[in-house]
Order: structure tokens, then sequence, then C-alpha cells
């Protein structure tokens, strides 16, 4: 075993083991009145390393266990030998249509439909890795907006409620007819009418955590810098911008592009269109991430390659995953569309546009493995920490680090395989035994 993992990424070892202090105190702590867990016999992907080191819990957060031995002198209430796992930071989809059934467009009416709805996949992707999630919304009605958005509310994870909702992501309607892709062109809206037009659209947008819209429907921006004043991150997709279009955008705070590759301008050596932004130099050390689909259908091996080795710290795995992830070959809805699952192909009926995929995160996670030939290490933090990064919310999610949530994943290596998945430093799925 010591010679795959060795293999697959660098292991280090902790300069100071927290195994060891209770040795270093000379004496047994007293017990402390607050939940304290420790996770002994595991390796830990921390700071870009797998490191040999127990994973300390205080009340749903991770914690420098040091403080509690040296200062308030207080021990631990539980103790969980891990049997040699890799514990690496739980899972963040921040694109996903649906699944197991569920279509987030199409089954949300109103507050019992969203509780059924959402709760129903955010319990099913526990069992993928998944800790916290962006139920998107595809380009759709006012009403439909006015209808579903109030409901998706962040909510915390746990074993009740299933991963923790960080709000909702809204795709359209402000994009490329061009670019449509399986969106519904009736509905597609310019920028026109500027931020109010955005408000109007989708009513009040306390819930919405990212916005996709084509941003030469915003050539000076405005728009895009007045959202990301209200704390909304705006992703760039479904587009036929070119390069400046992008760079107007993100200079203005856009902060993402939505599934690198598709729906948008190819790439051309006289303008590069958004995917010039993985190495624009009008950006100077600002960062623009970018969801990529690793699912061997929507982007190929080969530009997933391309992808990683022109702008790996950027790149953020996203299912885009449809009500159809999870269930078997059939005919199902993407909001009011119907489509048409094959193998690992989800097309609109009766075509060949493929309309959102139906692998979970995990897979995506082992596909970017194999395709970018990249490590372990990276593949786990281009579905954790790089999607929190894109968030801001990376000294909360995405990491081991001290005063981190304690959301996380147990794998085994060898096979790369999971086993369970914590949110809160509290189990909410088990791999079934066999």
């Amino acid at each position: 075993m010591e010679m795959i993992l060795i293999s697959c990424f660098r292991l280090v070892k902790s300069d100071v083991s927290t195994s060891n202090c209770l040795e270093m105190t000379g004496r047994r702590p007293q017990a402390t009145s607050t939940s304290v867990t420790v996770f002994r016999n595991c390796m830990l992907l921390r700071n870009h390393e797998i490191r040999r080191e127990d994973l300390w819990v205080r009340d749903g957060i991770i914690i420098d266990p040091e403080p509690l031995f040296f200062d308030e002198q207080v021990g631990w209430n539980q103790e969980i030998d891990c049997g040699g796992v890799l514990i690496a930071p739980g899972l963040i989809d921040l694109q996903i249509n649906g699944g197991f059934g569920v279509d987030f467009s199409y089954a949300i009416n109103d507050q019992a439909s969203a509780q059924e709805s959402l709760v129903k996949v955010a319990k099913g992707i526990l069992a993928h890795g998944v800790t916290s999630f962006c139920p998107t919304i595809v380009t759709s009605s006012q009403d439909k907006y006015h209808a579903i958005l109030p409901w998706i509310t962040p909510t915390p994870g746990s074993a009740e409620t299933g991963a923790e909702i960080l709000g909702a992501h809204v795709e359209g309607p402000f994009i490329a007819v061009a670019k449509k892709g399986a969106h519904t062109e009736e509905y597609i809206r310019d920028l026109s009418g500027g931020s109010e037009a955005v408000e109007a659209m989708y009513g009040s947008l306390n819930n919405v955590r990212i916005i996709t819209l084509a941003p030469e429907h915003d050539p000076t921006g405005q728009v895009v810098r007045e959202l990301c004043a209200k704390g909304i991150s705006v992703s760039m997709g479904h587009s036929s911008a070119n390069l400046t279009h992008g760079e107007t955008a993100a200079l203005n705070g856009a902060t993402l592009i939505t599934h690198l590759f598709n729906a948008m301008s190819a790439f051309h050596h006289r303008d590069p269109g958004l995917l010039g932004l993985l190495t624009s130099k009008m950006l100077h050390d600002k960062s623009v991430y970018y969801g990529i689909i690793a699912d061997g259908i929507h982007t190929h091996p080969a530009a997933l390659r391309m992808a990683y080795r022109t702008n790996f710290p950027a790149m953020c795995l996203v299912t885009d995953a449809i009500c159809a992830m999870g269930l078997e070959d059939g005919t199902y809805h993407l909001g009011p569309q119907s489509i048409t699952v094959e193998g690992q192909r989800a097309v609109i009926t009766g075509t060949d546009t493929l309309c959102g995929a139906i692998a979970t995160l995990f897979r995506a996670v082992q596909k970017l493995i194999k395709g970018a030939r990249c490590s372990i290490v990276e593949a786990l933090e281009a579905a954790s920490l790089h999607p929190a990064e894109a968030l801001g919310i990376q000294r909360k999610k995405g990491s081991l680090d001290f005063g981190c949530d304690a959301d996380f994943i147990m794998i085994n290596v060898d096979e790369m395989d999971l086993l369970s998945t914590w949110i809160g430093g509290k189990r909410v799925y088990k791999k079934p035994e066999g």
C-alpha cells in the first residue's frame, strides 16, 4: 500500500504528531463539556499534501488540538479509529440541475414541493461525497423564477436535510440565443433593461448565489459590477462573447466561467473568446475560475488535459447533473423539455443536443485523474477547495484547515472508493457493506 500511495501523491509526515499531545503534557486532560472528537489512524489532505495526522473536531469545526491540551487542559469525548483511510474535504457542486428523478426547474412550485425536491437530492448526493451544493435553475419564465427562488434558501447540512444548500445558481435567461444549448429560446432575454431587468426577472435576489449570463449583453460591465456588489457571484456562460467582453466582465467582478468549452464560442487564434481568460494578462493577479464537466461526454480527455495544464488552480469540477443522475435509461424532463437518457448521454428528445450530465461529482474526480493524468490531491481539490475559493468561502469550506467546517469524506485510496461522508463531524452516509 505504501508504494501505491507514494506513486499517487506526495506523502508527508506531520512535524508534530497530535497523537503525542498526551505524552507531551505528562497527564491525562479532563474531559471537555463541549463535543470533541479525534479521528486517528488516518491520512489528511491538508495544505495540498497528504499528511499522516489526526483530525480533531470540536462542535462541528476542525480545530488545532494543541491549545486544547496546553491552554484549556481538556481532552476529547470520542476517539475514532479510521483504519488508515484518506480524509479529504467534502465536495462542493456549483452547478447541479437536479438528480434522482428531481428537476429543480420543473418540480419546485411551492414550499412543500421545494422541501421534498431539495431534500431528496441533497440526501442523494451524500453517497457521492457532496457536502455542499448550489441548486441550479435553467432558463425559465419570470413567473417560474418568482415561484421557485424564494424556496431555495441556504440551509445547513445534516443527516436529516442532506448536503448544505449554499444558495441558488440561476443559469439564464440572460444568455446568447446562438449558444442556448438545451435552454428554451422563448424565455431568453438580453440585458437592455440593466440590473433592474435582472431583479424584475428573478424577484428577490436574497437566495441567489450565482448568476450565469452572457457578458456580451453587458458590454460596459455595469450589470456585473452591481450584481457583485450585492454579494452574487457572476459566471460567464452560454455566450458568444469575445475575449474583450470576458475581460470587461472579469475586471468588473465576474469570477466564474460556466462549463468551460460547452455552450461558448470555440477557440480561435485571433480571438480566443472566453477560453482566453485562462491566460489573459489583462486580469493581472485576478482569478477567474471555471466549471468543467469531466464526464467523458461533455469534455474530451484531451480538452481536460488542456485546461488542467493551462490553469489548474482555477479548475472547478461540476456535474451539471440533471434529474436522470442516479436513474436508469429513459425519458425525463429538464425544465419544460423532454430529455432522453441512453448510457452516459442525455439529449433533448429527438435530437443530438446534450442537455446536462448524469455523472456524479465523485465520478468526475475519478474521470479527471484518468483523463487529465493529474494527482489524487489535485482532482479532489478541483471538487472542493477551488469551488470554495470561487465563492469566497474557503475559510469555512473546501479544506481541512483549522477553523473550517468539519465537512469531509473518507476514501479507500487503493481503489479510489468513497467509504463515507461527514458533515459537521457527524457521519451522514456510509457505504453499504459488500
